[in-house]
This record gives structure tokens, C-alpha cells and sequence, in this order.
């Protein structure tokens, strides 16, 4: 299919369905955060993925073992456990749901930097309006009432991004193999840092519902397994900028779970904000995808 033909159909339907899946992670995670602390969950979450796919894991190449444990740290450690600790801490949906896609900018920069690529004019344009967007977006009084959960939010973009230059090197490895080995490595350090900074958390695990359970289990399935695996398929057919922009609608609909299921009340400044940084994204994936060149931004981070 020709890089310009756009998504149609049962396509479009799969990465709505996509979105959508990542979109209610939010809102589930967010309750279940309520009785599982941040790292824990997280640790909780890969224990059920490596329990779902250990039956279908093959050994990495020897070569892949030292970045793969990189790609592990930085994507599943400190991205996620940071993006539920800042869920945590926002007490909303529809700031982290936004911030979290500053990952991409992030990623162009840091490959600039790290892998020598260049971008154009436009695509520094995008960068430029999505980060203008996270200081206008600060100024909601949503946001302001926990300008901590920001910055941790933005600290867990970062983390990604590095993990999704790590990414672009990866070779040899199947997506069940990615998925299954970046949450078996991730689970012993995700387990120490919990048991530091969290040192009442298996007490807590011990007394959570459904609720957290729940959660973990959704995370697990559906936002992991179903959603990446819908998008692995997804960009068999179709080149990843061209899947990419419609991810968008991911902090789109979470952001009407948050004002509907969780009292979410954004301001002017959270919609101007929001919008500047998801504009500033579509316009990076869209000159990308006019470059028909491989994106930096393939690790489509959600929480």
C-alpha cells in the first residue's frame, strides 16, 4: 500500500479500537492506582504479561541481550513505573493522557543528537509547538494543582524516547519476544524499587480488590498484548508514520474518560495546550511520512 493512502476501513476500525484500548487504560489504571502503588502495579502488570507469552518466548540473539536490557530499563522500568506514579499524583486523566505524547519530539531530538539523523524545518516546527504546548498546558489550574505529576510526566516521556532510539537498533526479534523479554527484565528491578520507596506496597497488594487486580489484568491484556499486538499487525500493512497519527486519538479519548468517568474539568489552557502538542506531533508523523522514512517514534507509549 502506498504511504499516502491512509488508513480505511476494517484498518481504521483496528486502530480506533487501538486507541481506545490504551485510552480506558488510563481510567483503569488510575482506580486501580488507588489501592496498588505506582511500581508495584507496574511489576504486577509485566508479571502477567511474561505469565501470558512465557510459552511462546525464544532466547534473543546473544548480541541483542545488552540493548534489549537497556530498551527494558528505560521503556519498562522508568517509563512506566514514572507514568503511573504521575497518573497517581495528577489525579486527572487528561494531562498525563497529553504529556506522555511529548515522547515523540523527545525521540526526534535525542535521535538528532544520539544517531546523527537530521530533520527539516518542519518537522523542528512540531517539535517547537509541542513543547510551547506543555508550558501553556502547565497553566491549567488542573495541572497547577500537582505541577509535580508534570514533571515526573515529562521525565517518563524522556525515558521512552531513549528507549525507542535504543529500539531502532534492535534486530533479530520478533514483537511476542520484544514484549515478553523487556517485561521479564523489567519485573526484579521494578520489584526492588518498590520495595524501597514503597515499603508498605505488598501490604496494600494484599488488601486491594478487584479493582486493582482488575486493572493490573486490563494493562496487562488489553493495553499490552491487544493493543500492540492490533498495532504490530497494523504496520505489517502500512508504513508505522502512516498508523502513527491516528494513534493520536488515544489522549483524545482519554481525555473525554477523564471529564466523563473521572471529573476531569480542563480549562482554556489545558485544550490550547493540548491541542498545541498534539498538533505538534501530527505535524512531525506527517513529515515523516512525506520522507518515507522509518520514524523514530515506533515505541507508541501509553500507560
Amino acid at each position: 500500500m502506498s504511504a499516502g493512502a491512509g488508513l480505511r476501513g476494517r484498518d481504521l476500525a483496528l486502530a480506533l479500537l487501538i486507541c481506545l484500548c490504551w485510552a480506558v487504560n488510563f481510567l483503569t489504571s488510575a482506580h486501580a492506582l488507588r489501592e496498588i502503588p505506582p511500581f508495584l502495579f507496574t511489576a504486577l502488570r509485566m508479571a502477567i504479561v511474561v505469565l501470558l507469552l512465557a510459552a511462546f518466548m525464544r532466547p534473543p540473539p546473544r548480541s541483542q541481550w545488552p540493548r534489549l536490557a537497556g530498551i527494558a530499563l528505560f521503556t519498562g522500568v522508568l517509563h512506566f513505573g514514572t507514568s503511573f506514579l504521575a497518573l497517581r499524583l495528577a489525579g486527572n486523566l487528561s494531562s498525563p493522557a497529553i504529556v506522555t505524547q511529548t515522547y515523540v519530539p523527545m525521540a526526534m531530538l535525542l535521535a538528532w543528537w544520539w544517531l546523527g539523523e537530521r530533520f527539516a524545518w518542519r518537522t523542528a516546527l512540531g517539535i517547537t509547538v509541542s513543547f510551547a504546548g506543555v508550558l501553556v498546558l502547565g497553566f491549567d489550574p488542573m495541572v497547577l494543582d500537582q505541577p509535580l505529576a508534570l514533571g515526573v510526566m515529562l521525565f517518563s516521556s524522556l525515558m521512552v524516547a531513549i528507549g525507542t532510539v535504543l529500539m531502532r537498533r534492535l534486530s533479530g526479534i520478533g514483537m511476542v519476544d520484544q514484549q515478553g523479554w523487556t517485561a521479564a527484565l523489567s519485573l526484579l528491578p521494578l520489584l526492588a524499587i518498590s520495595a524501597v520507596v514503597e515499603p508498605d506496597g505488598f501490604a496494600a497488594l494484599r488488601e486491594a480488590t478487584w479493582v486493582g487486580w482488575g486493572g493490573a489484568l486490563y494493562a496487562a491484556v488489553f493495553a499490552s498484548l491487544l493493543g500492540h499486538g492490533l498495532f504490530f499487525r497494523l504496520v505489517q500493512r502500512h508504513p508505522v508514520a502512516q498508523v502513527t497519527p491516528y494513534l493520536l486519538m488515544t489522549p483524545v479519548f482519554a481525555v473525554v474518560l477523564g471529564i466523563v468517568f473521572w471529573g476531569d474539568r480542563p480549562g482554556p489552557a489545558l485544550w490550547i495546550g493540548g491541542a498545541m502538542v498534539l498538533g505538534g506531533v501530527l505535524l512531525i508523523a506527517i513529515r515523516t511520512l512525506q520522507k518515507a522514512r522509518p520514524p523514530v517514534a515506533e515505541v507508541t507509549p501509553e500507560v
